[in-house]
């Protein structure tokens, strides 16, 4: 008897972590954007910056996060990497500035420079920012976000509005 109560209960257990984890889907995903960039002091052939980012958490449950990832693409290669070990929580239907130091390599920069130097005619930089906030087994979020923007031409200068 002793055997089926356990069953039962495995089963039970296995019913209620798989109702869990079905309830977990259907957020809306993050909201990340670049709030500020600061410079900090590298060492040797890099530049390190403190990027800032403003999440905004467009559900009602709070996620609670244990690491920060974040990975910058400039012209579809990798620009700049950082992590952070920083832990909070950005409440339900609220936002958060969370600083995350980014290392970008010498190479990286020269590769960039001369990628922009050989392709003379282009004046639209395409970025991709993704990353993840680091939260228990399942609790995970990742978020990406992309886009473009066009260099000014030769010769003229930026109007504001």
């Amino acid at each position: 008897m002793n055997a089926r109560r356990s069953l039962v209960a495995l089963v039970a257990c296995c019913a209620a972590f798989v109702a869990g984890c079905a309830s977990l889907q259907g957020n809306d995903p993050l909201q990340v954007t670049v709030a500020g960039i600061e410079p900090l002091e590298g060492e040797g052939m890099e530049l390190r910056l403190l990027v800032k980012l403003r999440v905004q958490n467009p559900n009602d449950a709070p996620i609670e996060y244990r690491g920060v990832a974040l990975e910058m693409n400039v012209q579809g290669k990798t620009f700049a990497s950082g992590v952070s070990d920083s832990s909070g929580t950005v409440l339900g239907f609220n936002e958060a500035v969370i600083a995350v130091p980014v290392t970008i390599s010498a190479f990286r920069m020269v590769r960039q420079a001369i990628g922009m130097a050989t392709d003379q005619g282009a004046r639209k930089i395409t970025y991709e920012m993704k990353g993840k906030l680091s939260g228990s087994l399942f609790a995970t979020k990742r978020f990406a976000t992309k886009g473009d923007f066009e260099l000014p031409a030769p010769g003229t200068t930026p109007t504001s509005q």
